[in-house]
């Protein structure tokens, strides 16, 4: 496989007014046509960004798997520590609506 460059890239890649309309519907988002336009502009321009990063040689840095790794390591970190959990009764007591179990709470997402 060939890889693209960055102008490839981003004349490839390009995001349409259907693509946003549809992740809007996924992220349950109502837009109106203006912001379906704005957000179409700005995911290409953000692609061409990508493209354009994707120029550069990085063939000399080395790859990070944590930030913690450049700015100081995980020692700067809290020590993990096994403590005890809340009882389980003891929380429940204090909460508004339960089913012994569980917390039960309003339905806040609706289709």
């Amino acid at each position: 496989m060939i890889p693209f460059t960055g102008k490839q890239m981003a004349e490839e890649q390009t995001v349409s007014v259907a693509d946003v309309k549809q992740v809007a519907e996924l992220a349950n988002l109502e837009l109106t046509p203006a912001e379906e336009v704005r957000m179409q502009m700005d995911l290409n321009s953000i692609l061409a960004y990508v493209a354009e990063l994707n120029e550069l040689d990085t063939s000399s840095v080395a790859p990070m798997a944590q930030v913690s790794e450049v700015v100081g390591g995980v020692s700067d970190l809290r020590p993990d520590q096994v403590a005890p959990s809340l009882d389980r009764a003891n929380v429940m007591v204090c909460a508004p609506e339960t089913d012994g179990a569980f917390f039960k709470v309003p339905k806040v997402i609706e289709r």
